[in-house]
């Protein structure tokens, strides 16, 4: 059976730990898996690094790493995931709002072969104006830029593969984009409907401001998508499409010229040339150094554009060097 770890990131949740704790520990020993949990303290202010102290202290299955400050959600998942050593990364809010009772669930789906389950809170139980309708706004235009059929890609309580896991380089806000980065290479996704509670204690820390945030980090990943690799094909259209409108416009001022005697320094199809043609080199000279960057990214952080499932009949050191071999892992408990 795969082994299980549990990352959840924690900022200021001090009533909220203790529950999550008895919540997890009511489900984790019942599936006849090894598992760990990784809380990761996101510089909070409040007393939940203490709680989570004395749960680690009490418990050897429950891991601490904690920030020097406030970071963010992607990197605290991030470290989380970093640390893990299951076979597969259970990855949920720490505000009581998933329920941990979901992970058989999202665990049964990873055995069927997927690499990646992602909840769907069908039922959500949210603030309607607030939370609610710019989640659903945001999950279609995310889902139609993207191309990815998604219901709730805002929702944590996620199962991954750890090694798909760990290609992930979340930056930003990019925590709530990993489906569609799994995606990208190569994972395949599944989503499930999962349970939503209302929240019990504190406050959230989202709210509409988000929102801008959320369309910047979009488009930042329909770049990362389609263009990482070879920006060129993005810059490159558009220097020809901004040189063909100079082109165009040179010409038709020459025609004008020719025709009407119009005066060419008093016609705005002439700065149309030179704006196109000027426009046209730069996104050009743009592409030529975004293609010189891909190549230095892919190169000096020793990673590949591709992503290998599995290698047959190669001996363990080609394994090794293609970065497929299985790393050997020490779970951190087993159910009794």
């Amino acid at each position: 059976m795969l082994s299980v770890s549990v990352v959840v990131p924690i900022y200021n949740e001090q009533e909220n730990v203790q529950p999550l704790y008895e919540a997890l520990n009511a489900v984790l020993p019942t599936l006849d898996r090894d598992y760990e949990i990784i809380l990761v303290d996101d510089g909070s202010s409040d007393d939940s690094l203490a709680e989570m102290m004395s749960l680690a202290e009490r418990d050897s299955a429950v891991k601490l790493v904690e920030f020097r400050g406030n970071f963010g959600q992607s990197a605290a998942m991030l470290a989380g995931i970093q640390q893990a050593s299951g076979d597969v990364i259970i990855t949920m809010d720490g505000d009581l709002q998933n329920d941990p009772a979901d992970i058989p669930d999202l665990l049964a789906k990873i055995d069927e072969g997927f690499d990646l389950v992602h909840g769907w809170r069908k039922d959500r139980q949210d603030a309607l104006v607030s939370r609610k309708i710019p989640s659903r706004i945001a999950n279609r235009l995310i889902s139609k830029v993207a191309q990815f059929p998604v219901n709730d890609l805002g929702c944590t309580l996620k199962a991954v593969r750890r090694e798909v896991a760990q290609e992930l380089e979340l930056y930003g806000e990019m925590h709530r984009f990993i489906p569609i980065l799994a995606s990208w290479r190569g994972a395949r996704c599944a989503e499930i409907v999962t349970r939503h509670h209302p929240r019990r204690f504190g406050t959230s820390k989202y709210g509409l401001s988000r929102v801008t945030r959320v369309v910047l980090d979009l488009i930042t990943v329909k770049f990362l998508i389609q263009f990482l690799v070879s920006p060129m094909r993005l810059f490159g259209v558009l220097g020809a499409v901004s040189c063909l409108v100079g082109l165009a416009s040179g010409v038709a001022t020459i025609v004008m010229k020719l025709a009407n005697q119009v005066d060419m320094t008093g016609n705005p199809l002439l700065l149309l040339a030179v704006l196109g043609t000027i426009v046209g080199v730069q996104f050009f000279g743009l592409g030529m150094l975004g293609e010189l960057g891909s190549r230095i990214y892919f190169a000096v952080r020793n990673k590949q554009p591709f992503a290998i499932r599995r290698l047959i009949n190669f001996d363990a050191e080609t394994n090794s060097v293609s970065g497929s071999a299985t790393v050997p892992h020490v779970a951190r408990r087993r159910a009794a």
